[in-house]
């Protein structure tokens, strides 16, 4: 997988995702799950939806991973 999500778009995900699982948690919801789904993408750096739309965050040094 080629790193498509940059730096602050990486912390901005892992923010918002351990906030929906918080607020999941806090309400009982399983919609909490969804913040899941943008940790994993936060920690690989991938996101499958920029890809299909041929998006991305990464610049330069970020292009590693």
């Amino acid at each position: 997988m080629e790193c498509n999500l940059g730096k602050w778009d990486r912390w901005l995900r892992a923010v918002l995702g351990l906030a929906i699982i918080g607020w999941g948690v806090y309400a009982e919801s399983w919609w909490g799950l969804l913040g899941v789904v943008l940790l994993l993408s936060a920690a690989v750096g991938f996101c499958p939806v920029y890809r299909l739309l041929g998006f991305s965050t990464c610049k330069g040094a970020d292009a590693g991973g």
